[in-house]
C-alpha cells in the first residue's frame, strides 16, 4: 500500500466504513502499481520518466483533495472501479478543475467531437462515447458527493448535479447522431429538404427527467424520434424513404448509447413513450404524430408530454412539433379531469409497490419523489392551458411558478422543493454507489452507512428520521391536491338521504313514490316536478350519447349536486336554474370534473344560481366562468381599476402579440369573469351600490383601453401612422380619444349596459398615413373607429364584449363616425340641441391620448359653462322629459294597477338625472364647480355644497336615486325588468315629484 501512503485519510470516514475504504485502497493500489509498470516499460531506461509515473501524480494531490478521494471511494464503488480502470483520469480531472466545477458545454462538445473524429467505425464510435461518458460521470459523482452543505436545494446542490447529467446525455446524443449521419451518408444519402427548402434531420425529443433537464445519476433516457416531412433520401448508393432512413438512423442511435460493450454502456434508452409504445413505429412524421395524439392520445400521454423537449438533432423543428402538440397537452380550460388520470396512475403504482413490497422505494413509495412530481404536474395539466407560465418542463421552475401564481402557498412550494431535493439527493447517493438505477433503500449495514455519510447525517437512524419527516410532508401535500374529494371530507353527505340514495334518485332507480319522498325530505316544495326535471335530463339524448368517461363524471357529480341544492333556501328554484348549466357542459366534461373535484366550487355555484337567474344564465352561456368559483376570496371581492389592468396585462402577456383572435377571446373571458365577481359581491351584499357601478365602469374602461390598443396596432400595421398637426409621426401617440356618454360617462354602468361612445381625433385633417397603403387621415380614423366597434361587438362562442351606441356623436347616425376635436367643438357651440348639451353633462374621456383627453375635458367645461336663458332652457328640458315619459313610461292602466317604472315614470330616475343636467346647464356659468363631475351623485353633492339645493332635498334626491339604482341592479340580476310596485317606493317617488315641480315649475297634475 506504499503507493497510497497518506492518500486515503480515515479521519472523516466513520468506523463502519473503514473496511470498505481499505478494500477500495487495495483495488486502487493494484491499479496504480499496474499503471506504473506499464509506464515504466514504455519509458525503458529513461530515468527522468520516473517522475511521470501515475502514482507520482496521485501523490501530488493536495491534502483537501486526498480527503475528498477517501470520501468518494468509501461511498462509490463506481468511482473506485473507474479510477482503477484508468488511474490517469484523477490527476487530469484535478488539473482541469473538473472535480470542483463542471466544464462548459462548449468544452465538452469540443472534446467529444475530437474523440469521435478519430472513430472509423461504429465500435470505435461507441467506445469513444462510453469512455467520454464515464470520465464525465466520475467528475459529476465526485462533485456531488463532496459538495457542502449537503441537502441544500440551491443552484450548487442537487439541481446542479441533475442538470450536469442531463447536459452530458444531450451532448452524447448529439455527438453520436452527427457521427452516424456522416458515416452513413455515402450509403443511405441524406433526407430531402422540407417544402420550404430547409434541411431535415432526425428530431430527438427527450422525455421524463431528460426533457426536464433533471436526470438522476443513473437514469434511463426516455426518447421519442420524429421527422418533419415524408420524402426520399438523396445522394446515397440507394434511395430510402424518410420513414426507413430515420428508422435505421434511430436504431443506430439507440445502439450507440444503449448497447453493452467492453466499455459498458453510455445511457440506457427507453423508447416506450412513443405512440403505441413497443408496438408502434420507432419514428413518425410530424403529420403522423399530430394525427395520433389528436385522435388516439391517452391521458397518460398528456402527462408524459409535459416533459417533452428537443434534446438532439433538429431542435428548431422539434420546437415546431411541440407547438403543434401543445393543445393536446394543455387544454384551454381548467382541466380537472386530469386529476382523475393522475389518481388512477398513482393507484396502479401503489398496487405495484404493495405487490412487490416496495415501501422502501423512495421514488414510488408513499411520500416519494413521484408524489412531488404528481402534485406539480397536476397543476400543469389542469391550469397550463390558461396559465401558460406553467408550460415548463423543469419541475424546479414549475414549483417557483406555482408560488408566483399563488396556486400554492410559498411555504408549501418551499417545503416541497426542499423535501424533493432531499429525496433526489438520497437517490443520487444510492445510484452513485454502483452506477445502477435504484431507488430502494439498502438493507445492508454498509449500504446504510454509506447513505448516512453521503447525506452528512450522524447515522442511519438519523437519516431514517429525516426521511420519514420529508415523506410525511410530501404525502400530506399530495393528498391535499390529488386525493378524491370524499377522502378530504368524509362528512359530505346529505342529512336525510345517503349518497347512494341520491345516486339512485338521479338514475331513476327509485319508484315515483320513493323519489318524491326523498325529494320531499330534501326540502323540495314540488318534488314531483323536480323528479320530472331530473328524469328529462337522465333520459335526454345528450346524456345517452355521452362517452364512458364523461358519463362517469356526470354520474359522480349528480348526487353531490343534489346534496348541495338541498342546502339552499329554495331547492326547486336552485335545481331549475343549475340544470341548464349541467346540460350546457355535457360535452365539455372537464367542467363536470371541476365541480366534482371541488365541493366548495359546487356550493358557490348553487348559491349564485339560487340567488340570480342572470348569473345562472351567464354561467350556462359561458361555462369557462366556472373557473372563477374556485377562488371565493376573489369571487366576492372585485378588483379595483389598477388590479384589473394588471390582471388583463398578465392574461394577454401569455398570448402571442400577433394572435388577435386569441387576445380578443381572452378579453371576453376577462370581462365576463370580472362582471361575475361584481355580481357575486352584489348578491351577498359585500359591496355598496356605488361601488358596484364603479367596478362595472372600471371593467369597461380597462377593456376599452385594451381594445383601442389592439385596434391601433391593427390599422397602423396596414396603413402606417397618421400625420399629426405638427407634421410629426409617432407610434405611441394615437391623437385619438374615446369619450364615454350616458352610464359609462356617469360612472353608473349596470349589468348588461351598452356603451354610449363618441370618437375624436386631433391629427392633421388634411394629412395622410405613412404606410405602403396610405390613407387620408379622416379615412384612417374612420377605419380605426370601425375596428374598435367590431372588436367590442363581434359575437363568438364566448359572446361579445359590449353593445355600442354611437348615436350621441355630432349629427347622430348621419354624422361622421370620428370627428376632429375642432369640428366637435364647433358643432357643440353652433349646432347642438339642448338635449345634446344635457348628454354632454354625463360625458367623460375614457381612453386615448392623454393630452387630447384633457383638451376634451376643457372643451366640455367651456360648452357647459356658457350663459343660457334659464326660462327657455327649463322649457326645453321639461318638453324633452314629457316626450320621454309619453314614449317610454308606464301606461295609464299600469299606473292604476300600482305599477311604477323605475326609470321613466314621474318621480323616477330620469327625473333626477334631468334635474342634475338642468342644474349644470343653468348654473354652470356663474358656479364653475358644477362643471367638474359627470355623475349624478356628485352633482347633487355639489349643488348642496354651493348652496343651490337645500340639504334635505339633496339628501332626499340621493337616497331616492340610490334606492332606484339598487332596485334596478337587483332587477337585472333577477331578470325582472324595471317595473316595481308603487307601494315599495312611494315615499321616494312623491319627494322627487315635489322637488321636480319646484325646480322645473311644472304642475304635477300635468305629469
Amino acid at each position: 500500500m506504499a503507493l497510497l501512503n497518506g492518500l486515503l485519510p480515515q479521519a472523516d470516514i466513520p468506523a463502519p466504513l473503514h473496511d470498505a475504504l481499505a478494500e477500495a485502497g487495495e483495488r486502487l493500489h493494484d491499479a496504480l502499481a499496474m499503471a506504473d509498470r506499464v509506464a515504466a516499460a514504455k519509458a525503458g531506461d529513461d530515468e527522468s520518466a520516473q517522475d511521470d509515473m501515475p502514482s507520482a501524480a496521485w501523490q501530488a494531490l493536495a491534502e483537501p483533495r486526498r480527503a475528498e478521494l477517501a470520501r468518494v471511494v468509501a461511498l462509490s464503488d463506481f468511482a473506485t472501479e473507474t479510477l482503477a480502470r484508468d488511474p490517469s483520469w484523477l490527476p487530469a480531472l484535478d488539473a482541469d478543475g473538473e472535480l470542483d466545477a463542471p466544464p462548459s458545454r462548449e468544452t465538452l462538445e469540443a472534446e467529444l467531437a475530437e474523440r469521435l473524429n478519430g472513430a472509423e467505425d461504429e465500435a470505435a464510435m461507441q467506445a469513444a462515447v462510453r469512455r467520454f461518458r464515464r470520465l464525465r460521470m466520475l467528475g459529476i459523482v465526485w462533485r456531488d458527493l463532496c459538495r457542502a452543505p449537503r441537502g441544500q436545494a440551491g443552484e450548487a446542490g442537487m439541481w446542479a448535479t441533475a442538470r450536469a447529467v442531463s447536459e452530458l446525455a444531450e451532448i452524447c446524443l448529439e455527438g453520436a447522431l452527427g457521427w452516424l449521419e456522416r458515416h452513413y451518408a455515402p450509403r443511405w444519402g441524406t433526407p430531402a429538404p422540407r417544402g420550404d427548402g430547409s434541411p431535415q434531420r432526425l428530431v430527438v425529443l427527450g422525455m421524463g427527467k431528460l426533457g426536464a433537464g433533471e436526470l438522476n445519476l443513473s437514469s434511463d433516457i426516455d426518447l421519442i424520434f420524429a421527422y418533419a416531412e415524408d420524402g426520399e433520401t438523396q445522394g446515397g448508393r440507394r434511395e430510402l424513404s424518410h420513414q426507413e432512413y430515420f428508422t435505421k438512423l434511430g436504431q443506430k442511435l439507440i445502439a450507440a448509447l444503449d448497447a453493452v460493450t467492453d466499455e459498458g454502456f453510455a445511457f440506457r434508452v427507453d423508447m416506450r413513450l412513443r405512440p403505441l409504445g413497443d408496438g408502434g413505429p420507432l419514428v413518425g412524421s410530424f403529420a403522423t404524430l399530430a394525427s395520433y395524439y389528436q385522435d388516439q392520445g391517452r391521458e397518460w400521454e398528456r402527462y408524459a408530454m409535459l416533459k417533452a423537449r428537443p434534446v438532439a438533432g433538429d431542435r428548431e423543428a422539434g420546437d415546431e412539433l411541440l407547438a403543434a402538440l401543445r393543445p393536446f397537452v394543455y387544454r384551454k380550460y381548467l382541466d380537472f379531469g386530469a386529476i382523475e388520470s393522475l389518481r388512477e396512475m398513482k393507484r396502479l403504482i401503489n398496487r405495484e409497490v404493495k405487490r412487490k413490497g416496495m415501501a422502501d422505494n423512495i421514488k414510488l413509495g408513499p411520500g416519494g419523489i413521484r408524489e412531488v412530481e404528481f402534485v406539480v404536474q397536476a397543476f400543469q395539466l389542469i391550469r397550463g392551458g390558461r396559465d401558460t407560465e406553467l408550460q415548463l418542463t423543469s419541475l424546479a421552475a414549475a414549483l417557483r411558478c406555482l408560488a408566483t401564481l399563488e396556486l400554492l402557498p410559498p411555504e408549501v412550494t418551499e417545503t416541497l422543493r426542499v423535501d424533493y431535493a432531499f429525496l433526489r439527493d438520497l437517490e443520487h447517493a444510492l445510484q452513485a454507489q454502483k452506477d445502477r438505477q435504484t431507488q430502494t433503500l439498502p438493507d445492508t449495514v454498509l449500504g446504510r452507512e454509506r447513505l448516512a455519510l453521503a447525506l452528512d447525517m450522524e447515522d442511519w437512524p438519523a437519516l431514517v428520521a429525516r426521511l420519514e419527516e420529508a415523506r410525511g410532508r410530501v404525502r400530506e401535500h399530495f393528498d391535499a391536491v390529488i386525493a378524491p374529494p370524499e377522502e378530504e371530507d368524509a362528512a359530505v353527505a346529505c342529512e336525510d338521504a345517503s349518497r347512494e340514495e341520491l345516486g339512485a334518485l338521479w338514475r331513476l332507480e327509485l319508484t315515483d313514490e320513493e323519489a318524491r319522498e326523498t325529494l320531499d325530505s330534501l326540502g323540495f316544495a314540488t318534488p314531483a316536478a323536480a323528479h320530472e326535471r331530473l328524469g328529462k335530463l337522465w333520459q335526454s339524448r345528450a346524456v345517452a350519447s355521452m362517452q364512458r368517461i364523461g358519463f362517469a363524471r356526470l354520474d359522480a357529480l349528480m348526487p353531490l349536486l343534489l346534496d348541495a341544492v338541498a342546502e339552499s333556501e329554495a331547492p326547486d328554484m336552485a335545481l331549475e336554474r343549475v340544470l341548464p348549466l349541467i346540460e350546457a357542459v355535457l360535452r365539455r366534461t372537464a367542467y363536470l370534473a371541476l365541480l366534482r373535484e371541488n365541493p366548495d366550487a359546487l356550493r358557490q355555484l348553487i348559491r349564485l344560481c339560487a340567488a340570480s337567474p342572470w348569473i345562472a344564465e351567464q354561467l350556462a352561456r359561458h361555462p369557462v366562468l366556472l373557473d372563477e368559483l374556485l377562488h371565493p376570496a376573489t369571487l366576492y371581492s372585485p378588483a379595483d381599476k389598477e388590479q384589473l389592468a394588471d390582471e388583463l396585462r398578465q392574461a394577454l402577456s401569455r398570448i402571442p402579440a400577433d394572435d388577435e383572435e386569441a387576445q380578443l377571446e381572452a378579453l371576453r373571458i376577462f370581462k365576463h369573469a370580472q362582471v361575475l365577481h361584481v355580481a357575486a359581491s352584489d348578491i351577498v351584499g359585500a359591496r355598496p351600490l356605488m361601488k358596484v357601478s364603479d367596478y362595472l365602469t372600471f371593467i369597461a374602461e380597462v377593456v376599452l383601453e385594451q381594445v383601442l390598443a389592439m385596434a391601433w396596432t391593427h390599422v397602423t400595421r396596414k396603413y402606417g401612422y397618421p400625420a399629426r398637426r405638427d407634421g410629426e409621426r409617432t407610434s405611441d401617440d394615437a391623437s385619438f380619444a374615446i369619450v364615454g356618454y350616458g352610464k359609462l360617462g356617469g360612472i353608473e354602468l349596470g349589468y348588461g349596459s351598452d356603451l354610449d361612445l363618441v370618437f375624436l381625433h386631433d391629427a392633421d385633417p388634411r394629412g395622410s398615413t405613412d404606410g405602403a397603403k396610405s390613407l387620408d387621415n379622416a379615412v384612417f380614423f374612420t377605419r380605426l373607429g370601425q375596428r374598435i366597434i367590431h372588436l367590442l361587438t363581434a359575437v363568438t362562442p364566448s359572446g361579445s364584449l359590449y353593445e355600442v351606441d354611437m348615436r350621441l356623436r355630432p349629427s347622430g347616425n348621419a354624422g361622421l363616425l370620428v370627428t376632429t376635436l375642432e369640428a366637435f367643438a364647433d358643432y357643440q357651440r353652433q349646432q347642438a340641441w339642448t338635449w345634446e348639451h344635457q348628454a354632454l353633462v354625463r360625458a367623460r374621456a375614457i381612453a386615448g391620448n392623454p393630452a387630447l383627453c384633457e383638451r376634451f375635458e376643457a372643451l366640455r367645461r367651456d360648452v357647459l359653462g356658457q350663459t343660457r336663458e334659464v326660462e327657455a332652457l327649463r322649457e326645453e328640458v321639461v318638453a324633452m322629459r314629457r316626450k320621454m315619459r309619453t314614449h317610454l313610461g308606464s301606461s295609464d292602466q299600469a299606473g292604476r294597477q300600482g305599477v311604477f317604472h323605475l326609470k321613466q315614470d314621474p318621480g323616477g330616475m330620469v327625473d333626477i338625472e334631468f334635474l342634475c343636467q338642468y342644474a349644470v346647464l343653468a348654473l354652470g356659468a356663474e358656479t364653475p364647480e358644477m362643471l367638474t363631475f359627470s355623475d349624478n351623485m356628485r352633482i347633487l353633492e355639489t349643488l348642496e355644497s354651493v348652496g343651490r339645493l337645500p340639504a334635505d332635498q339633496a339628501r332626499e334626491l340621493r337616497e331616492a336615486y340610490l334606492t332606484y339604482r339598487g332596485l334596478s341592479h337587483r332587477a337585472s340580476l333577477a331578470k325582472a325588468g324595471s317595473q316595481v310596485e308603487i307601494a315599495d317606493i312611494d315615499a321616494h317617488r312623491q319627494r322627487v315629484r315635489a322637488i321636480w315641480a319646484q325646480w322645473m315649475q311644472e304642475d304635477d297634475a300635468s305629469r
